[in-house]
C-alpha cells in the first residue's frame, strides 16, 4: 500500500489556503491604499477569473464526466455572489482598517462556517472542534475590542 501523497491531503490544501491568504491580506491593503476599494476588488477578481480560466483550459476541464444540475449551478451562483460580497466589504475594511486586525476579525467566518454547516449540512463537531471554534471566535473578539 503506497503512502498518501502530500498533495492528497486536505490539510495540506488548507494550510497553502491560508498561506496564500496571509498574502493576499497584506498585498491587497498595500496595493489598494490610494484607490476605491470597489475598484480594487475589480481588479483582484479580473486577475483570479484569468487564472481560473487558464487552468481550467490547460487542464482540459470545460468537460465535466456528468451533466451539471440546475441546483448545483444555482448553488455555485450563490455562492459566487457571496463571495463577491464578502470581497466588496473586505477590500471596505481594509480601506479604514489595519490590515492585522481586518483579516483575522474576517476570519470569524471560521466560526460562522462551522455553525452553518451544522444548521444546513448536518455536520457533527465534537467537544475538541467545538472548543477550537470558540477560541477563534474568543480571538476574534479580543481583536475587535478597542482599547
Amino acid at each position: 500500500m503506497r503512502a498518501r501523497a502530500v498533495s492528497d491531503s486536505w490539510v495540506f490544501w488548507a494550510l497553502l489556503s491560508a498561506v496564500f491568504a496571509a498574502v493576499t491580506a497584506v498585498l491587497a491593503k498595500a496595493g489598494s491604499s490610494n484607490i476605491d476599494p470597489d475598484l480594487a476588488t475589480l481588479i483582484r477578481t479580473v486577475v483570479v477569473l484569468v487564472c481560473l480560466l487558464g487552468l481550467v483550459t490547460v487542464g482540459g476541464k470545460w468537460n465535466t464526466s456528468e451533466p451539471l444540475s440546475s441546483r448545483a449551478v444555482l448553488l455555485l451562483l450563490l455562492s459566487g455572489l457571496a463571495t463577491g460580497a464578502s470581497w466588496v466589504c473586505y477590500f471596505r475594511a481594509l480601506k479604514v482598517g489595519e490590515v492585522s486586525k481586518v483579516a483575522p476579525v474576517d476570519k470569524l467566518s471560521v466560526v460562522l462556517v462551522a455553525v452553518f454547516a451544522v444548521v444546513f449540512l448536518r455536520e457533527r463537531l465534537s467537544f475538541r472542534e467545538w472548543t477550537g471554534i470558540g477560541l477563534v471566535a474568543t480571538g476574534v473578539v479580543v481583536l475587535a475590542l478597542k482599547r
